[in-house]
């Protein structure tokens, strides 16, 4: 009889774009320093995701980019986006997102086949734990 096994591999490093001030993002650092997954992390503001991550992530989100911006912050709400964004074509939403990293939903993590926007344990364990 033959099994298949599956291992998480040791060396599994992820890309983590975050804001230093944000305790969500510090608390998925935490929660990956637990899990013993390296990770390298990136200050979102100074340097925001790329159109081609932008773009990896939105394939994990069904293509649904409002799942992609930070919905809750103030210059979503000063650009008045909730009201923009249905109306505005996938290519000049993720450039936005590429053009202001404080507009993108953090953490916002990658790697070898995963995709993650924000920080929610419940969500995170299955990808990381199992």
């Amino acid at each position: 009889m033959k099994f298949l096994i599956f291992l998480r591999s040791p060396k599994m490093s992820v890309l983590v774009y975050l804001h230093t001030k944000c305790s969500t993002c510090q608390k998925a650092l935490q929660f990956l320093d637990k899990a013993n997954i390296s990770y390298t992390a990136i200050d979102i503001v100074k340097s925001p995701p790329s159109l081609e991550e932008l773009n990896k992530m939105l394939s994990y989100y069904k293509g649904d980019t409002k799942k992609l911006f930070n919905s809750s912050g103030r210059l979503y709400k000063e650009l008045q986006l909730s009201q923009k964004l249905p109306y505005m074509p996938q290519n000049e939403a993720l450039s936005l997102l590429h053009a202001q990293g404080m507009l993108v939903k953090r953490p916002f993590l990658l790697g070898d086949g995963i995709g993650l926007v924000g920080f929610q344990e419940e969500h995170w364990k299955p990808v990381f734990l199992s």
